[in-house]
């Protein structure tokens, strides 16, 4: 019950905070571990917001701005999210954003406590420490499918939706956890880094992408060992440094392939922190699949 009112707080905080009235809302539906409220705009609305999140919000958007300037927990965005893409804000993050054009976004207000206990029942994470980390731009299709079936919901609005949209939540959590989530194993001696120093890290690591990140200065961000911060980075999201750094390279070279048609796959690995070429397409083809030039034409046809 008391999840239920948070998240429903949550919504009408955010339906206070955003000059748009919702094209629907979950509000008054009675729904547990989760809320929804789509936003529809054609008016080519500006305005910025700041607000701090009580619960993780994913955004899937269906038809992005035509400008951004979107920041929260490290996260720097100032072109338009790719369409279909999803972007999460975790519980607790001060968000600051400010677009124009018309839009046309769910928002899925997902409860912390929910997914913590996803984390440590179906994944057997020590739930007291589950970090959920800032993602922009994740293209990820069965997180979406479970997002639109939550859409679907929200329009229907028919019998059995309370019963439908926790088993939602559940499915989202799993979801989220799999594709986000770094959460400390039990059996770990060096513990997890903490959320106030994951953020500086992370944010360290994002403005200085296209620089040289070797451990010892993303260690010194923090004020601690490179051994140390090693192990307690990868506790605290699953990754160790060099991969998280490598991943998120790979996201950026994905909003500029997308963004811009003109720029060479050469000027692309430079300007996300690769050496050459060969770099960026052997990680890019290893983690999206394809290479980026194939990525590109696809991006186009979409």
């Amino acid at each position: 019950m008391q999840q239920e009112e948070n998240s429903v707080r949550e919504l009408e905080v955010k339906q206070k905070l955003y000059p748009l009235p919702p094209s629907a809302t979950s509000y008054g539906m009675g729904w547990k571990g989760l809320q929804a409220v789509r936003y529809r705009d054609s008016s080519g609305n500006e305005f910025s917001a700041a607000r701090t999140a009580g619960t993780h919000v994913l955004v899937l958007y269906f038809r992005p701005p035509e400008k951004v300037d979107l920041s929260y927990e490290g996260v720097k965005r100032d072109m338009p999210p790719p369409a279909g893409s999803i972007a999460l804000v975790p519980a607790g993050s001060s968000v600051r954003v400010r677009w124009q054009g018309g839009t046309d976004v769910l928002h899925i207000l997902l409860e912390p406590s929910l997914v913590a206990r996803v984390a440590a029942e179906s994944f057997e994470f020590d739930s007291t420490r589950t970090v959920v980390l800032p993602m922009d731009g994740l293209n990820a299709p069965e997180l979406r499918s479970a997002m639109l079936a939550v859409d679907a919901e929200l329009r229907a609005g028919g019998d059995g939706g309370q019963l439908m949209c926790e088993a939602l939540a559940t499915m989202l959590s799993v979801h989220l956890i799999r594709h986000t989530t770094g959460a400390r194993q039990p059996d770990s001696a060096d513990g997890v880094l903490p959320r106030r120093k994951l953020r500086t890290v992370i944010e360290y690591i994002m403005e200085n992408l296209e620089s040289r990140l070797t451990l010892e200065r993303m260690a010194a961000a923090v004020h601690l060992s490179p051994y140390h911060f090693a192990r307690q980075f990868k506790a605290a999201t699953g990754l160790p440094p060099h991969q998280y750094v490598i991943a998120r390279r790979v996201e950026r070279a994905q909003h500029l392939l997308r963004a811009d048609g003109e720029i060479g796959v050469t000027e692309v690995a430079l300007r996300v922190g690769f050496s050459d070429q060969s770099k960026l397409s052997f990680q890019f083809k290893r983690i999206v699949g394809v290479p980026p030039g194939q990525f590109r034409i696809c991006a186009r046809k979409a």
